[in-house]
């Protein structure tokens, strides 16, 4: 028993040991990915006012939408009512949000989407749309390098 436990002792100790040397052996001025996108998001938003839609006084913003059907019913012939499940997509170019890095397109987070401007898009004749927020909102938010964005809903 007293072998066993001595055993795992020195296993934790060396793998530990491999984690802090794997640490230690990066080169001095290299920098990785996550400090790069660390970077670039804090500079995103420095000075963006999500109150103003992009281009204002200038273009007219264009939204993209697109909706993904993934369950249809019941349907009420009586109410006049029916459910659907959709992935509600919609794109749009805010060129305040351009960015130069190694990577192309940022996946972010989407708390995120609360401090940028975000089209109020509704349906016109529903009776009622809720946002699936099981666990957590089931939103993606995609932000490629010139400035265009992808957000979706369940």
């Amino acid at each position: 028993m007293a072998r066993l436990v001595l055993s795992l002792l020195i296993l934790c100790g060396s793998q530990t040991g491999l984690c802090q040397s794997s640490e230690a052996q990066k080169e001095p001025g290299i920098i990785d990915n996550s400090t790069v996108f660390t970077r670039i998001l804090d500079g995103l938003l420095d000075g963006y006012d999500n109150r103003l839609r992009p281009g204002l006084g200038e273009n007219v913003t264009e939204i993209k939408t697109n909706i993904f059907v993934t369950s249809f019913g019941p349907v009420s012939d009586t109410e006049m009512e029916y459910t659907i499940d959709v992935f509600f997509r919609q794109s749009w170019k805010d060129e305040r949000l351009c960015f130069k890095g190694p990577m192309e397109m940022l996946p972010l987070n989407n708390l995120l989407a609360s401090n940028i401007w975000t089209p109020d898009t509704f349906f016109l004749n529903g009776k009622k749309s809720i946002a699936h927020n099981m666990t957590t909102p089931n939103k993606l938010l995609r932000l490629k390098d010139d400035g265009t964005l992808l957000y979706t809903m369940r």
